[in-house]
């Protein structure tokens, strides 16, 4: 399956915004956005407007890269909220937030996404009591998504969650930390979603 290889650090300069795909480094000095808060290149430094059509994709790309999808996987993503009754573009952040990698970083489990959807897929956690291995699983409400027995004393997991205050816990999660468990409350509401993203902006460009 593809993935993006490069630094991670030019996707955050190249949107203009802190996704925080480091983890623990984008809230330290060594951040590189903070460094240099300018597009990657050359002429990184001479920002020129956006038409209407530039803007939506970047907005969708922001939000692509804040949760580490790949066009085909994502756009798989929209056509499922477009299906879906309600607003299409809160659909689809409700999707992307119902992920098994979201969860699982959103749990303090991981220090970042692409931490999480590696530990994911190396059978490091259950849903109910099974193993899953696929980070793109949805995860339902009631569902119980708990560290395995032999993988609690990782360094990467505890780690992990001790640094988790600085994130905090959102309120559709809810976490069992002495017993490396989680449970879904129920699905994220826009409201919950404080991430600065104009998800109209990606079902325009959709629609183009």
């Amino acid at each position: 399956m593809a993935r993006y290889t490069g630094s991670v650090c030019r996707l955050c300069r190249r949107e203009n915004i802190k996704l925080f795909l480091k983890g623990d480094r984008c809230y330290s000095d060594k951040c590189a956005f903070d460094r240099r808060s300018y597009s990657p290149g050359q002429h990184g430094q001479r920002r020129g407007k956006f038409s209407d059509y530039g803007i939506q994709l970047r907005e969708k790309q922001k939000v692509k890269r804040m949760y580490g999808l790949m066009e085909r996987q994502f756009h798989g993503l929209f056509k499922k909220a477009e299906r879906q009754k309600g607003v299409t573009g809160t659909n689809l952040l409700v999707l992307l937030e119902r992920r098994l990698d979201n969860v699982v970083y959103r749990l303090g489990f991981g220090n970042s996404r692409a931490q999480a959807r590696q530990l994911v897929l190396h059978r490091h956690f259950t849903v109910n009591g099974k193993t899953v291995n696929i980070p793109s699983y949805l995860v339902k409400i009631g569902d119980a998504i708990a560290v395995r027995e032999k993988s609690r004393n990782l360094s990467v997991i505890s780690d992990s969650m001790d640094a988790v205050v600085r994130r905090g816990i959102p309120d559709w999660l809810e976490l069992d930390k002495e017993n490396f468990k989680g449970v879904v409350k129920a699905y994220p509401t826009r409201e919950d979603l404080t991430m600065p993203i104009q998800e109209q902006l990606i079902v325009e460009f959709y629609s183009r």
